[in-house]
């Protein structure tokens, strides 16, 4: 393992100890130490290899053994010990927004709640509401958090599934009988979550294809294999489908298995508008069956003259429209924007030229500022910005205003001292609940950049939440809205917020909007991006990086501004150095 799985096992611990209800200052010992792994200048192999691990503060001799065990065979049994020592439903209790470690031990010792249908029985009786330090609302909210976690539970991240079904279509690519294959379903339309993976492959055997792929590295258990589809569930618990097709009928199948379905019948109402039939066997010129009048399709093979189509740019072209990629497939006015020629070029991942909204071992990020530039110079950036947490973020380390123009000077050398990479002086600071922002004007007009971001209180109603970030966006010194929403997917829902009146703001004040990267956010979400950028707002596309690895969530946010239908020229961090440096200076 390294430092970062170590850290992150080290943290479990610290709350399992105090789901035991032991010695606090044993949990805080842990704690210590996952934070010490993260900062962790030195390489954690030659500390263990020489025997200085003793040396670094915060790190005992228990500890010591612990994190070279761990290192070395990547387990732990005094943590898989501690794993099973509680109930796993109480584990579970903590996935709930709301509780904690201590609201889960109080529960756990009051009312013997172990699962989550004990703590909904409990909220639902008044139990919950009895009990100090709880209440009605508190009751309320965690039946509501309940709700939403089970929905969540059938859902995958964007990010997680990708991996996974990218593993797969590489290895089905490897069969010799497999002649094209591809990713389908929401998956292929970049939608944020995915209940599955779809993968269409064509094969003139094709049950030598289902057995290779029932087979594969990565399914966990088969569920169904029949001789033209297999449905399995993968590691992670990600159900997957395999369709297997002639590769004749794979251009249709792909277009089918893709979706939408609003797309779908759509295109399949087009078709017989024109004397055709779309269906996932191809499309048919003069059916003798034909589709009902909501476009929905009949299962059997339809009759008549099939109009060959190699690939989904064919199909699109016999029906006089303009290709149409897969994320823009959700019969949002594509249809009618094809049929005028008015399919932008929409962004590609290599057009970004540099980012912004980027952390630091100054606060809560696992890597220095040097760290962090030398690794946006090794993925072809120009300019990187740093902006680190405001005071208010105390939990994430913010910097004080005395920090901060520290940093600030210690950027402005750096920039002297690298080459082929720029670093941009900036912040993220919180918008406080009345709107005001963390720091005075003089120390804002100091910075290269802010992003104003909503860290706290973001349970308030609409019309507060709306007037309080647009009050911070109307601040001239602010350059951007971070995360708009504030939403965690599959976690926390985005605060009650008028996207409508906040794009509106943005248009009048010249301040970007993020799309925050990380797979955990993709906020603003895709479907503001095409009013947004009709307002003639722009927008920064940000990983929200807090470590190197993070860069990388550069091409999760390229996914979110094609689906949200953004250009080259809606993205500012597409421009070279030298503009971004003129629009900052100008802001």
């Amino acid at each position: 393992m390294d430092k970062y799985e170590i850290s992150e096992i080290l943290g479990e611990i610290a709350v399992l100890l105090e789901l035991k209800g032991e010695n606090v200052f044993k949990s805080r010992a842990y704690t210590s130490a996952a934070r010490t792994l993260d900062l962790l200048d030195e390489d954690l192999g030659t500390l263990i290899a020489e025997g200085r691990l003793g040396s670094v503060k915060g790190i005992g001799s228990a500890l010591q053994d612990k994190i070279a065990e761990l290192y070395k065979t990547g387990k732990l049994p005094y943590y898989d010990e501690l794993k099973a020592s509680l109930p796993a439903g109480l584990l579970e209790l903590l996935n709930i927004p709301g509780v904690g470690p201590k609201k889960a031990r109080a529960l756990y010792d009051k009312l013997q709640i172990v699962s989550l249908d004990d703590l909904e029985a409990a909220c639902k009786d008044g139990r919950v509401a009895s009990l100090t330090g709880f209440g009605e609302k508190t009751a309320t909210r965690l039946l509501e958090g309940i709700e939403q976690y089970r929905s969540y539970k059938k859902q995958h991240l964007y990010s997680d599934a990708i991996l996974v079904a990218h593993d797969l279509v590489d290895a089905l690519r490897e069969h010799p009988d497999v002649i094209r294959c591809s990713i389908a379903g929401s998956l292929r339309r970049c939608k944020e979550t995915v209940k599955d993976v779809d993968l269409l492959a064509s094969s003139s055997a094709p049950e030598e294809v289902m057995g290779y792929f029932c087979t594969l590295q990565g399914v966990e258990r088969v569920v169904n294999q029949g001789p033209t589809k297999a449905s399995v569930v993968l590691v992670g618990g990600i159900p997957c489908d395999l369709r297997v097709v002639s590769d004749k009928e794979f251009a249709t199948a792909l277009h089918h298995f893709t979706g939408s379905k609003e797309h779908n019948v759509a295109m399949r109402q087009r078709a017989i508008a024109e004397g055709k039939k779309l269906s996932e066997w191809g499309l048919f010129l003069n059916p003798s069956k034909t589709a009902s009048s909501d476009g929905n399709e009949n299962s059997e093979k339809p009759e008549g003259e099939i109009i060959p189509c190699c690939t989904e740019e064919e199909i699109f072209e016999q029906l006089g429209l303009q290709y149409i990629p897969p994320e823009l497939r959700e019969n949002m006015g594509e249809l009618e924007a094809a049929e005028q020629c008015k399919i932008p070029r929409l962004l590609e991942w290599s057009d970004l030229r540099g980012t912004f909204h980027n952390h630091t071992t100054w606060s809560d990020g696992k890597n220095t500022v040097r760290e962090m530039a030398e690794a946006a110079q090794a993925i072809g950036l120009s300019y990187l910005g740093i902006s680190d947490h405001s005071k208010s973020s105390f939990q994430a380390n913010g910097l004080s205003e005395e920090r901060l123009l520290s940093q600030i000077e210690e950027i402005r050398k750096f920039n002297r001292e690298l080459e082929d990479i720029h670093l941009f002086a900036g912040c993220e600071v919180d918008i406080l609940k009345d709107g005001r922002l963390d720091y005075g004007d003089d120390i804002l007009k100091q910075l290269d950049f802010v992003v104003a971001s909503v860290h706290n209180a973001m349970q308030q109603p609409e019309d507060e939440m709306t007037r309080r970030v647009i009050r911070a966006m109307e601040n001239p010194f602010v350059t951007m809205l971070g995360h708009p929403t504030g939403r965690l997917l599959l976690t926390r829902q985005g605060s009650a917020i008028n996207m409508a009146k906040i794009i509106d703001c943005a248009a009048e004040t010249g301040t970007w909007i993020e799309i925050n990267a990380s797979p955990y956010r993709l906020d603003m979400d895709w479907r503001w991006w095409h009013r947004a950028r009709d307002k003639g707002v722009k927008c920064s596309i940000n990983p929200d990086a807090h470590r190197v690895g993070q860069l990388g969530f550069l091409r999760l946010g390229a996914n979110v501004a094609r689906k949200g239908w953004l250009r080259r020229e809606d993205v500012v961090n597409t421009l070279p150095l030298e503009k971004i440096r003129d629009l900052l200076e100008a802001e």
